[in-house]
């Protein structure tokens, strides 16, 4: 059951009376404290120097923990916290690892949720076996037990369990893993991940139920190459020449607005203190506003790529450029708010579902070569890309996407959406999009880059991967 793909509902919920919302709160605010203290035990034995962190001894929190939160529920933390260390330890290993430059920055170890003087962060646990959903076109509901203790509180009857309104429907259709519920103080909203483990043969099938279009056998398909640069999130190009870029810098605005926010609280906090809940939280709404405009670009492009019948891609592997070509901006844009790793493998996931097949190939010097001539005589600025020798003037992102495409599949038609310049209707020659925190939409004229005239401030041409 373990290697049966996995994939996570998202909703929101709440509690169908104010007796319920009580003890959920008491609910989720035990949680905390019993994560803490496995992981203090923990920690303490991984900076031991003979030390096991799998030695640390925790069972006996189940006495004090149990009665509120019930016995399952605690081995839900513990199981969890095991696969943050567990985590951590894979991370590590590729920071060591030289040849590796996926991870950059030493990883630290788990941390706490939240400490008595700030507040704990709400974060429940619930078996699989121990909630239901109740999907109704009237009102959907999901129901978990608690622990003795919170019963008695909350004068519950017998076999009465919390009972949570459900807004939202599953995407996915599965055997149940682990719930988990977070309250986001932020947004005063309870989030209710609900994972699930598909049978692989109907996982492309649920897939595909999301898209409109679907891969044609019966016509020729084709390959596309995907350049994931540091200011725009795809850039797109396939065999007969369409192009796709979606746009990111607004998003990394954002991104940055969040990181200087956070640098604030921490400046403001005691010497001995290095985070508070208010910074976890700028951090989590951070995490969440990039991860929903990065996963809806994978979405949309696959369903762009599906529409044109493209059934193989080529992505380009940054091992070599990361190495390579460094800046402060370019660094947080590719580790922090870009996460390379992490989108690569949201692409491969996505684009898989659908049956496209993805290969990673090298992107060394993808935009530091003309495309057309093969000279390196090219001269690049924000989204601009010029070669001195033939003249080509061109999209940046698109120039290394023609180049991984033709790296691999031969010489292929002149790309339509060539150019980085805007003085026509985009879609029409070449699709530019851009994010309004909800959708990607055509871009506006003028909008979504810089020009040759207009050099970038953020990242000089020499350190510019991809």
């Amino acid at each position: 059951m373990s290697d049966r793909p996995q994939r996570t509902n998202t909703y929101t919920a709440e509690p169908i009376s104010e007796r319920y919302r009580e003890c959920l709160f008491d609910w989720l605010a035990a949680h905390a404290p019993l994560w803490n203290q496995i992981t203090y035990r923990r920690r303490q034995q991984y900076f031991d120097e003979d030390g096991d962190v799998w030695d640390a001894e925790y069972t006996d929190l189940y006495e004090q923990y149990g009665p509120l939160l019930g016995k399952a529920t605690c081995q839900q933390v513990v199981r969890k916290n095991s696969e943050a260390w567990r985590s951590h330890f894979e991370l590590l290993s590729q920071y060591r690892e030289e040849s590796n430059q996926t991870v950059t920055e030493k990883p630290s170890p788990p941390g706490y949720w939240g400490n008595r003087e700030d507040g704990y962060e709400l974060h429940g646990l619930v078996r699989n076996d121990l909630y239901t959903f109740d999907w109704n076109e009237q009102r959907s509901t999901v129901e978990f037990g608690v622990g003795g203790v919170l019963e008695d509180r909350y004068d519950f009857a017998y076999n009465e369990r919390v009972t949570l309104q459900v807004r939202g429907d599953p995407q996915w259709r599965g055997d149940d893993s682990r719930l988990e519920l977070i309250y986001d103080e932020h947004t005063d909203q309870l989030r209710v991940q609900h994972p699930v483990r598909i049978q692989s043969e109907n996982l492309r099938e649920q897939r595909q139920d999301a898209f409109t279009q679907t891969l044609d056998p019966e016509n020729t398909t084709q390959s596309a190459a995907i350049d994931v640069g540091a200011n725009n999130t795809l850039g797109v190009v396939t065999e007969t020449g369409d192009t796709a870029v979606y746009h990111a810098r607004p998003e990394f605005d954002l991104f940055q607005l969040h990181s200087e926010r956070i640098a604030t609280l921490q400046s403001e906090l005691p010497d001995d203190q290095y985070t508070s809940n208010q910074i976890h939280r700028v951090y989590d709404e951070r995490s969440r506003q990039r991860d929903h405009s990065r996963d809806a670009a994978v979405k949309h492009v696959a369903e762009w790529l599906l529409e044109r019948n493209v059934d193989r891609v080529y992505v380009g592997d940054l091992t070599d450029v990361l190495s390579t070509h460094w800046s402060t901006d370019v660094n947080e844009k590719t580790h922090a708010f870009w996460s390379h790793r992490q989108l690569v493998d949201r692409i491969t996931l996505t684009l898989g579902d659908v049956g496209i097949t993805v290969l990673e190939t090298g992107e060394y010097e993808s935009s530091s070569q003309c495309p057309v001539c093969g000279s390196d005589a090219v001269t690049r600025s924000g989204d601009s890309f010029r070669c001195d020798t033939c003249g080509l003037e061109a999209h940046a992102d698109v120039a290394g996407a023609w180049n991984i495409l033709q790296s691999e599949v031969g010489p292929m038609a002149r790309p339509a959406g060539l150019s980085a310049e805007r003085g026509r209707d985009a879609p029409a020659d070449g699709a530019y999009w851009q994010w309004n925190d909800h959708e990607w939409t055509p871009a506006d004229f003028g909008e979504q880059s810089w020009s040759l005239d207009q050099p970038s401030v953020s990242e000089p041409a020499s350190s510019q991967p991809g």
